[in-house]
Order: C-alpha cells, then structure tokens, then sequence
C-alpha cells in the first residue's frame, strides 16, 4: 500500500478537542474520508471514520487491519498535520 495523498481540513472549533478531519488516498485509486485528528493528553491523534450504532456505540466504518498499517497511515496523517499547522502559524 502506498500513501498518495494526505490532505487535512482544520475545524475551527475553540473549545474542541477535535482539530482537523483528513482524507487519504491510497495507491492513487482509493480515498477514505473523514479521518479525526484529535487533540489528546498525550498529543494528536487519529480517529477512523465511524458512524453510531442504533445501542449507542460507535463503530468505524474502515480502518487498518493490522498495527503496520495502522501506524502508518497515523504517522502520514500526523506529519501532514503539523504541516499545515506551521503554515498555518
């Protein structure tokens, strides 16, 4: 798999915790929407695309399956992030 693009949306919410959405292309014929980029204790991090259950819960509607992916697609999205959020300053 190859990450063709990263491209990132900032929310311009003050008091949220959510700081961005991105879409990601993969191998220049895939593109997933609605990634979160979220503001933690611990520094940004990725929310896959989810949508609510009729119980409540939330349940991504794609996401990796397994922890290589995962991690790189979170380290894409990040570095584009902090990208644009230098531009931004």
């Amino acid at each position: 798999m190859k990450i063709s693009d990263v491209r990132i949306r900032f929310v311009k919410k003050d008091d949220s915790k959510l700081k961005a959405v991105a879409s990601v292309t993969l191998d220049d014929c895939f593109v997933v929407h609605d990634i979160k980029v979220i503001e933690g204790a611990d520094g940004p991090f990725i929310a896959m695309p989810s949508r609510k259950t009729n119980n409540g819960e939330f349940k991504d509607i794609a996401h990796p399956l397994n922890t290589e992916t995962r991690e790189e697609l979170r380290a894409a999205i990040l570095a584009a992030y902090d990208e644009e959020s230098a531009k931004a300053d």
